[in-house]
């Protein structure tokens, strides 16, 4: 009989301080105030008569499945996680994970990015992956450096010309932004960064004040994340 291949290592999630807050703001949001309201909404239709052709039962019914799956995925997600704050990188003169790195491509274009966690990316806003064939570009290079990164349409050189650590400047957008989306009806089964994990019976309760019971702080990740460069690596 084969020996059975050992277990992959379960990949650390870093995150950054805002990214956390947004997500547990999410989280306490969604237990605390829309599912209720969705389960109400859900009862009222369902006193109305016939469910099988009751529009408003059967859209309630899966906006409440959506809720509750976003709220397995987010508990999962915040359950282990390390938080790094770019407040406190000590190396500011490289790109490491949480910096705002501002670069120009060959066009003389200009663009600024944020390197984040997988589950805080935003690209409308600026905000990659640090595992993004752009994060991954950037990581370990200063002010100068000029780097060959996959795009959509191709390959493009990028020449960094400004690294800046702020984690404060995005501070104040965080949890509002994410209410006012989840307001307008947002998927709350779309999730940043990764798919949702299959539904269950029921889903986990949010305390309020959600905090990752295990959430580990940090200024810096290891050297080595599995198979790539960790977002913080104490090698240039």
């Amino acid at each position: 009989m084969a020996a059975k291949p050992p277990p992959k290592p379960t990949e650390t999630n870093y995150i950054t301080p805002v990214g956390f807050r947004r997500l547990a703001d999410e989280l306490t949001y969604l237990h605390t105030k829309k599912r209720p309201e969705v389960v109400g909404a859900l009862s009222d239709a369902a006193a109305e008569g016939d469910r099988s052709e009751n529009a408003e039962y059967i859209y309630r019914k899966r906006q409440l499945r959506d809720i509750d799956r976003r709220l397995r995925f987010l508990s999962k997600r915040l359950d282990d996680v390390q938080i790094v704050d770019p407040a406190k990188q000590a190396r500011r003169d490289r790109v490491f994970f949480g910096a705002q790195v501002t670069i120009e491509d060959q066009d003389g274009e200009t663009a600024t990015y944020r390197i984040v966690g997988v589950d805080e990316s935003d690209g409308a806003h600026g905000d990659i992956s640090w595992k993004s064939p752009v994060g991954r570009s950037l990581l370990g290079k200063t002010s100068g450096d000029t780097v060959v990164a996959r795009w959509q349409s191709g390959f493009r050189e990028l020449t960094i010309t400004k690294i800046v650590y702020a984690e404060a400047a995005v501070a104040a957008a965080s949890a509002g932004a994410v209410i006012a989306e989840t307001e307008a009806e947002r998927s709350p089964s779309a999730g940043r960064g990764g798919s949702s994990p299959p539904p269950g019976r029921r889903a986990p309760l949010a305390k309020r004040g959600t905090k990752a019971p295990g959430a580990k702080s940090a200024a810096s990740a290891p050297a080595r994340a599995g198979r790539g460069r960790s977002p913080d690596t104490r090698r240039s």
